[in-house]
């Protein structure tokens, strides 16, 4: 196995997202950017739909064929864009900490609205500073989110890419060389994703029923 080759075995986010989605037949991935990571699971639901308030990146989404529809909204509008209880699954990754808190609360109550099975949240673990990229005044970061609060609010918490302190801004190592770092960071993941307090980032997982 050459070295990014071991870079892509030791990733496991996709393989935690892949089971926390589980046998959902319909999907709502709210803030589905450009390249959602549903393209990189080895199954997805049958029914996808992507939202985003940033419409370039919907474009780009649709000519990858990411989703089987999107709509484009300020996400804080999504729970007046479909019926209750419209999706087995809704999830937002790497969303809720470009909202203020108050607005993000307010998402998690409209994504619970929306799901008939399960609620998915990636988000980084705390506040993570992060400035505007990609000509997106979205992507700047407002917000924070501990392991603590999620679980408070019905939330199963798993840790994901490794121990907090080797990683920064975008997700990339704090040290040179950053390719060496990268595996460093991905073998601590065995360590924190039972203790996602020392955690990069969270995945958070709550089931309605």
């Amino acid at each position: 196995m050459n070295f990014n080759g071991l870079k892509k075995w030791l990733v496991t986010y996709h393989r935690e997202l892949q089971a926390a989605i589980g046998d959902a037949g319909s999907l709502l991935d709210i803030g589905c950017g450009i390249d959602s990571p549903l393209a990189h699971l080895a199954r997805k639901p049958a029914r996808t739909v992507g939202v985003d308030g940033f419409m370039p990146s919907i474009e780009e989404s649709r000519r990858k064929g990411n989703h089987n529809d999107y709509v484009c909204c300020d996400i804080l509008e999504v729970g007046s864009k479909f019926p209750a209880e419209s999706f087995e699954c809704v999830m937002a990754l790497d969303v809720i900490e470009h909202l203020p808190k108050e607005k993000g609360l307010e998402l998690l109550r409209q994504m619970e609205q929306l799901s008939s099975r399960r609620v998915i949240i990636f988000t980084p673990n705390g506040f993570l500073a992060q400035s505007e990229h990609s000509d997106n005044p979205l992507q700047v970061h407002l917000s924070g989110w501990s392991v603590q609060e999620m679980r408070e609010r019905g939330f199963r918490v798993i840790g994901i890419n490794g121990w907090k302190p080797l990683l920064g801004e975008m997700a990339l190592p704090r040290f040179w060389p950053q390719g060496l770092w990268t595996v460093i960071s991905r073998l601590t993941q065995t360590l924190v994703r039972n203790h996602p307090e020392h955690a990069f980032q969270i995945l958070c997982v709550k089931d309605k029923r």
